[in-house]
């Protein structure tokens, strides 16, 4: 796949997601307290690559299957990662004052707004995946929604952020303790979302064996690329404060590794993903985001 047709096809994508999430946000205009829904939506609506929700579609049209019937799981994703950067920017976290290059969700609406943005977006990424199984009797479309709701949760991302916080400033660290905290901070939610286009097209047993270690790579590629963006990344690209990681203290793949021990990490993750696929029919396209992903520079 050329530069050009995985542009195109991300496009693609991107504007399916955008055209969903403004039809939820017309959706709820009216049942949700006016200022919670301006605060929900106002990061929900700050862009990004929505790289989680084109991989549902993106790996749903691979297999065959229906993106429409993918779109509202693709969707939810998105919401649930939005409420965990909203959650992750407040003070008694990351305490970061910018996201996507616009102030973060709590220097506009306040703490407890942001708060409740993030609480009100999870609630909702969840009654868009059951209103969606429901409509449907899908079980693909159900399944997708468990395995999202793992990924996200107390086993999940969640289990992830805590660790990372538990881990931060402490000397005696271990790649192992490392790994853990990114394979459920980073990685659970891109193979949520992998995993997810794959149970709507209705994979296979062996296909859905070589998605799960594709994301799993993925994650891995992820958070290594962002640890280094950290250090050598433009802020104006990335949208946010960076050099964050050194100044408090937490535990990044530079920090044990080196800048260029994590270079070869991360081009050790690229080359196990992309063989991970490699015998799957259509996957070019998720062979270029693993590409695109090695030499991202946001």
């Amino acid at each position: 796949m050329t530069a050009k047709e995985y542009s195109e096809a991300s496009e693609r994508y991107r504007l399916l997601v955008e055209k969903g999430l403004l039809s939820i946000a017309e959706r709820e205009n009216g049942s949700i307290y006016p200022r919670l829904h301006e605060a929900m939506f106002y990061s929900l609506e700050a862009g990004g690559k929505r790289l989680r929700p084109c991989l549902v579609l993106a790996v749903c049209e691979m297999l065959g299957g229906d993106i429409e019937k993918a779109l509202p799981a693709a969707c939810a994703l998105e919401m649930i990662h939005t409420y965990s950067l909203i959650h992750d920017d407040l003070p008694c976290m990351d305490d970061d004052d910018m996201r996507r290059g616009r102030p973060s969700n709590h220097k506009v609406f306040g703490e407890a707004m942001a708060v409740l943005a993030g609480d009100g977006l999870l609630s909702l990424a969840f009654e868009t995946l059951l209103r969606a199984s429901a409509d449907t009797g899908d079980i693909g479309v159900l399944l997708a929604a468990r395995e999202i709701a793992e990924r996200a949760g107390a086993s999940g991302m969640v289990t992830g952020q805590a660790a990372d916080i538990e881990n931060e400033g402490k000397q005696n660290n271990t790649l192992d303790t490392l790994r853990f905290i990114h394979r459920h901070k980073t990685a659970d939610m891109l193979e949520a979302a992998v995993l997810s286009g794959a149970y709507i097209a209705g994979a296979d047993g062996d296909t859905l064996a070589a998605l799960r270690t594709y994301s799993e790579n993925m994650g891995l590629l992820f958070q290594i690329t962002d640890d280094m963006l950290d250090i050598t990344g433009d802020p104006a690209l990335m949208g946010k404060t960076l050099g964050k990681d050194a100044e408090t203290g937490k535990l990044t793949y530079v920090a044990l590794l080196g800048l260029e021990g994590a270079k070869k990490a991360a081009a050790d993750a690229a080359e196990n993903a992309k063989t991970a696929i490699r015998d799957i029919e259509n996957s070019d396209y998720l062979a270029a985001v693993i590409d695109n992903m090695l030499v991202r520079s946001n």
